[in-house]
């Protein structure tokens, strides 16, 4: 669709801009840290577990050398599959700021409609889209392992899954600040949802890309509900 089109290339234009750029800076080192230790967390753990089950330093030569390359493999595996979870959770962190910066620059009569959301009800909605961003992706997880001799079989299941999660989110990050009600009608259609989430998660399928998705995802999104809006009231 040619608003969202229209909406990510706005944001990938504004990423270059001082505020965007401090927050994608901030999100982006936070996210690291993150993922370092539960990197090195579940490395230890799974080492540990393994030496616990047998495969011991003295079970045969070069087994400790052995288990910590298998529990390092895993780790890394395990790291992939919750990236998303964990940059979209810190994403989530820095939302106001990211609608904020696009708001001053390109809306700024959105501050008439902006509301402050309760931390209590930001964490439900946080917490809420991390739950059911793990529990897909781990029922995914099996029929990804299925798919391991096609090739690119598990990055597609997982980039469909993961469309239709990161399309909710991105939309419930702008739009809970804003809405009128708890039950006023939501702005995007399925579609855009689907299509927005999809554009995201396939960006965060690519090496380096992925730091910048998020903080993107959630511009473009801002720049969707405004556009629709205008695009209604006219």
């Amino acid at each position: 669709m040619p608003i969202i089109v229209t909406s990510l290339l706005l944001a990938l234009g504004q990423l270059a801009g001082p505020k965007l750029w401090r927050i994608l800076a901030k999100s982006f080192a936070l996210t690291l840290v993150i993922a370092a230790v539960l990197g090195t967390g579940a490395w230890v753990l799974l080492d540990w577990t393994l030496s616990i089950l047998g495969l011991s330093d003295d079970l045969f030569s070069g087994s400790g050398a052995l288990r910590q390359t298998v529990s390092l493999l895993l780790s890394l595996i395990g790291l992939w599959l919750v990236w998303r979870i964990v940059a979209m959770g810190v994403v989530q962190f820095f939302a106001d700021d990211v609608v904020d910066a696009v708001e001053t620059r390109h809306y700024p009569q959105a501050a008439q409609t902006l509301r402050n959301i309760p931390l209590r009800e930001e964490w439900s909605v946080g917490l809420a889209a991390a739950g059911r961003a793990l529990l897909a992706n781990l029922i995914a997880l099996p029929f990804a392992l299925l798919l391991i001799p096609t090739g690119i079989g598990p990055a597609i299941l997982f980039w469909a899954v993961n469309a239709v999660l990161l399309g909710r989110e991105l939309q419930d990050m702008v739009w809970l600040r804003h809405r009128p009600s708890a039950h006023a009608p939501v702005p995007f259609s399925r579609p855009e949802r689907v299509i927005l989430g999809g554009a995201v998660a396939a960006l965060l399928l690519v090496p380096f890309v992925n730091f910048i998705a998020p903080v993107l995802g959630a511009a473009a999104a801002t720049h969707l509900l405004h556009r629709k809006r205008d695009r209604h009231a006219v």
